[in-house]
């Protein structure tokens, strides 16, 4: 007997422009409060969740939406650590968060994934992650991702180092950007796929 795929709606991971504010505050609003403890390792009041996702689209780094059914159930932020004169030096940090109800359908892992690939293609060489020590899918991501992880009390970091680019995988890089940026204009605040 054959078992049965479970009926999960796919989602779909693009880059996110200053077209999806919106759909950065709601996803930011509608998390619980466990789940945004996690993200900003601690408690934030609605006003500071509703400050950060005001600038997080346009601060310096990048974001990456998971969609699931159009609605934006994901978010993961690549932010430079350090000056550097091109945006990203050898260091960056990763952050992200899944909605509850949508966690264990590997959408952490792909964004982990492509922040770690949007990374390598900036000239990082060290991708860094800080989670509470509490933050179980965190850490276990981030070890399966081969993450060095080092404890600092309350909080954990982890540190993955990058391989170089290729010339092919600066192109693959390139042509994604540029239809993310398509979908995003085309379909605000949604994945890209016409209603």
């Amino acid at each position: 007997m054959a078992v049965q795929a479970r009926d999960v709606p796919a989602h779909r991971i693009r880059r996110l422009w200053p077209a999806d504010r919106n759909a950065v505050l709601d996803y930011f609003l509608r998390l619980d409060p466990e789940t945004r403890a996690s993200r900003f390792m601690g408690n934030v009041s609605e006003a500071g969740v509703r400050a950060y996702a005001a600038q997080a689209v346009t601060a310096e780094g990048i974001l990456y939406g998971a969609f699931v059914d159009g609605a934006l159930r994901g978010l993961g932020e690549l932010r430079p650590m350090g000056a550097s004169r091109f945006g990203f030096g050898p260091r960056a940090e990763a952050a992200f968060a899944v909605e509850r109800a949508f966690r264990r359908r590997g959408i952490g892992a792909d964004l982990f994934a492509r922040i770690a690939r949007s990374a390598r293609h900036r000239g990082v060489e060290d991708l860094h992650v800080r989670c509470l020590s509490g933050n179980g899918p965190m850490l276990r991501l981030a070890a399966k991702h081969g993450a060095a992880l080092q404890h600092a009390g309350s909080e954990i970091e982890g540190a993955l180092h990058l391989a170089r680019p290729t010339p092919f995988s600066l192109w693959y890089e390139g042509i994604a950007e540029t239809f993310d940026f398509s979908l995003a204009v085309s379909f605000p605040d949604r994945d890209g796929t016409p209603a």
